[in-house]
C-alpha cells in the first residue's frame, strides 16, 4: 500500500512540476514578445526620423527677400503707410483670394 500512495505522490509532483515549468514557459514567452514588440516599436521610430531627415523641407528664404526687395523698390508706399492717394486694396489682399480679406 505504501508503493501505491508513493506512485501517486510521485506523480503529483511530477504534475505540479509539468504545470510550473509551463507557466515559467509561458512566462518567458511573453517577455520575449513583449520585448520583441518594444523593439519594433524603436525600430520604427528611427526608421521615420531618417525619413523624416531626408525629406525635410526648408524655408523659401530666397522668395520671401525677393518679394521684400520688390515691396521696398515702390518707395514709401512699400511700407504700408498712407499717402495722399491711400493704400490701393489690392496691396492688402497679399496674394491670396479667400473670403476672410473680405
Amino acid at each position: 500500500m505504501s508503493f501505491a500512495i508513493t506512485a501517486v505522490a510521485i506523480a503529483a509532483v511530477g504534475t505540479a512540476y509539468s504545470i510550473y515549468s509551463g507557466e515559467r514557459a509561458a512566462d518567458a514567452q511573453k517577455k520575449a514578445q513583449e520585448q520583441a514588440r518594444q523593439n519594433a516599436l524603436k525600430q520604427e521610430k528611427s526608421s521615420d526620423e531618417a525619413n523624416n531627415r531626408i525629406n525635410q523641407k526648408s524655408a523659401d528664404t530666397t522668395g520671401a527677400l525677393a518679394a521684400a526687395q520688390q515691396a521696398g523698390k515702390s518707395g514709401a508706399s512699400g511700407t504700408m503707410l498712407t499717402g495722399p492717394t491711400g493704400i490701393d486694396p489690392g496691396a492688402l489682399t497679399l496674394g491670396r483670394t479667400t473670403l476672410l480679406g473680405g
